[in-house]
């Protein structure tokens, strides 16, 4: 797909709002159901509540508030579901809604994060895995050190509790003893070196409007100016990100009983090595009749049309026994 194309998709959604989106089977009275979380899906949740509701007149309302925030909503029962890129830790699940209403976690897509950059005077960046954390430890801090351009390297990071910064963090400590010892990895670390960012949205805009900058990002929000760094994966070779090179890293990922799972630096020569599921945190009880509207909207979203949509914005779709059970999970979710 054209970026052209991708742009107009996340234009349009962006003019509608946080996103609206509706029911699987068209509903005779309109229904909304609302969301929160993770920033790194947000593009296709923002194209999939735009095609939803001309499909069905029914809203999904997702604001793109980072994993963080997203969870802590969920935990506070205050949406109709959550979005996390980072699988619900084990002492969540009891706490607040969670406990007493039960969780119900769903992978919805895969996606890749990656080292995206903007220097006029660098076209084709390769990052071995140590450049790739010593450019976040503040080691390198020249575009000549990495051999692609010159000048000053400014390092962008979210400034706010993120999946997305999981996903980066649990692959450079998987990348580099020394960033596992110093920062380690979590929603939220304490960044040697750089500038933040609130959401992908808000890491983007600092690279975007600062040359010589570095940053992390969901392969989505890479258009424009910034472009996206090849890494050098387990096997030694340099891979770009996008849908083929993710599926290859999270093909091998084993889901667990909740359909939680991870890998930090997944084999296979065509991997590319940070990525991960995305997942929705429904309820089990306590729906009450929006059960069936938040059912419909996520059958809807593992349906081939919508998956088909993820692929075309460079996302991973589900496939085989992911998405199967996937799909078993939305039908935990009752009143």
């Amino acid at each position: 797909m054209t970026f052209a194309k991708k742009a107009l998709i996340v234009g349009t959604v962006a003019a509608i709002g946080a996103g609206t989106t509706s029911a699987v089977i068209p509903a005779l009275a309109q229904a909304t159901i609302s969301g929160a979380g993770a920033t790194f899906p947000n593009a296709i949740y923002s194209r999939w509540s735009a095609e939803y509701f001309k499909d069905t007149k029914n809203k999904v309302n997702y604001q793109s508030v980072g994993s963080g925030a997203g969870v802590r909503q969920y935990l506070a029962g205050t949406v109709d579901f959550g979005g996390t890129d980072e699988e619900l830790q084990a002492a969540d699940f009891k706490k607040g809604a969670a406990g007493s209403r039960g969780v119900v976690q769903i992978p919805m897509v895969g996606g890749t994060v990656t080292p995206a950059y903007n220097n006029p005077g660098c076209q084709n960046l390769k990052l071995t895995q140590q450049q790739v954390a010593d450019i976040f430890l503040g080691k390198i801090t020249t575009w000549d050190q990495l051999k692609c351009g010159k000048g000053k390297i400014t390092v962008a990071h979210r400034s706010d509790g993120s999946g997305t910064t999981y996903v980066f963090t649990n692959s450079l400590a998987c990348f580099s003893n020394e960033w596992k010892s110093k920062v380690g990895k979590g929603k939220a670390v304490k960044w040697p070196v750089g500038v933040g960012g609130k959401g992908n949205e808000g890491v983007a805009g600092v690279i975007s409007n600062t040359p010589g900058s570095i940053g992390y990002l969901n392969q989505a929000y890479v258009k424009g100016k910034i472009k996206a760094a090849a890494v050098q994966n387990k096997a030694g070779k340099f891979v770009m990100a996008n849908d083929t090179t993710g599926a290859a890293a999270l093909n091998g990922v084993k889901l667990d009983a909740n359909l939680g799972g991870e890998d930090c630096n997944p084999a296979g020569v065509n991997a590319f090595p940070i990525a991960s599921f995305t997942w929705i945190l429904a309820y089990q009880k306590g729906n009450g009749s929006k059960a069936s509207d938040v059912r419909r909207f996520l059958l809807w979203a593992l349906s081939p049309k919508a998956q088909k949509m993820a692929a075309e914005l460079d996302y991973v779709p589900l496939k085989g026994d992911v998405l199967k059970r996937a799909k078993a999970a939305v039908a935990k979710i009752g009143q």
